[in-house]
């Protein structure tokens, strides 16, 4: 822990609880939110893009009934939410929610205290605990320029606790780790049981620089959490050899005893830069069953055997 304040243990994703792909309801979202409580999550992760606010107003209201001073919160700043009158929906950017608002990509200093200040309202809150860029992949330039430099002045000030960048590639999240001063990095889906590209740059750099990192995105979407035909890999269909690489993931985890949801999630909270591992859940059950896998043990034989046959780098899981 670089910064205190900054995210550990196991963290809830508030994207599913913000309509992602599919409606939730008020009365789902929060006992989402209170089963995270129950089991011992302190960690909570949303941004306006999550449901165009809804996942911020959600989470907020959740969260009234509990202590400040007992939980960490991360919200997301470089899309600033406009008032939009063309109607429709928000499927588009993945979201089954009235299109009430449109994004705009802003990483200026006063986007990003307008976008913040505009958090804080949803949430109900003076403060939160982290800041991330969402997404910058696009607007290098600007996030290194403008955003980061407003994030820094925010920290300075007292605004925020702990400043970063979340992504979903390890080749820019490494130069935030590498050339700024960012207390912690989110990571979706470059680190997990198929995808271990976070090994090549991004987590060397964290341990070097003792930057804390939150691994999203653990099942891939979908595809590690139940391999079968049909299942979601980075938000598309699994290509075939990914399918049959999980399913023989799937086996060998059943063969030694546990399952394959508790070996990708122990697989991310293994690394020495890893501080959090979030996943993302739209009820009661589903926070359940990821507290379950969480808390379920990896036999060290597992490890080995995908060791032995290539499946794992040599040296992973430490």
């Amino acid at each position: 822990m670089t910064t205190p304040g900054t995210p550990s243990g196991l963290g809830f994703g508030a994207a599913g609880i913000g309509n992602l792909f599919t409606e939730v309801t008020d009365e789902q979202a929060y006992e989402a939110v209170s089963a995270a409580w129950q089991r011992g999550i302190r960690y909570y992760d949303t941004a306006p893009h999550y449901g165009i606010g809804l996942s911020e107003r959600r989470l907020g209201a959740a969260l009234r009934e509990h202590p400040r001073e007992e939980y960490t919160i991360s919200t997301k700043v470089g899309r600033r939410l406009e008032p939009w009158a063309g109607g429709g929906d928000d499927l588009a950017d993945g979201f089954a929610v009235p299109a009430t608002h449109r994004r705009v990509w802003d990483f200026t200093e006063d986007g990003i205290r307008r976008t913040l200040d505009a958090s804080l309202e949803r949430l109900g809150l003076d403060r939160v605990d982290v800041v991330y860029l969402h997404d910058p992949d696009d607007h290098a330039e600007a996030a290194f320029r403008d955003g980061y430099p407003a994030l820094e002045k925010l920290r300075s000030e007292g605004v925020v606790g702990a400043i970063g960048a979340g992504m979903n590639q390890t080749e820019m999240l490494t130069r935030f780790v590498r050339d700024t001063d960012v207390d912690v990095v989110l990571c979706a889906g470059r680190y997990t049981l198929l995808d271990h590209s976070a090994l090549t740059d991004l987590l060397p750099a964290a341990v070097a620089r003792g930057t804390s990192v939150v691994v999203g995105g653990a099942f891939n979407s979908g595809l590690l959490a139940d391999p079968r035909p049909g299942a979601t890999y980075n938000y598309t269909s699994a290509p075939p050899e990914l399918l049959d690489r999980a399913l023989h993931l799937k086996s060998v985890a059943e063969r030694h005893g546990t399952t394959l949801r508790a070996a990708a999630l122990a697989f991310c909270a293994a690394h020495p830069a890893v501080t959090s591992v979030l996943v993302g859940a739209r009820s009661a059950a589903e926070v359940h069953d990821c507290a379950d896998q969480f808390e379920t043990a990896v036999p060290p034989e597992f490890w080995q055997e995908l060791r032995d046959t290539g499946f794992l780098p040599v040296e992973e899981p430490s």
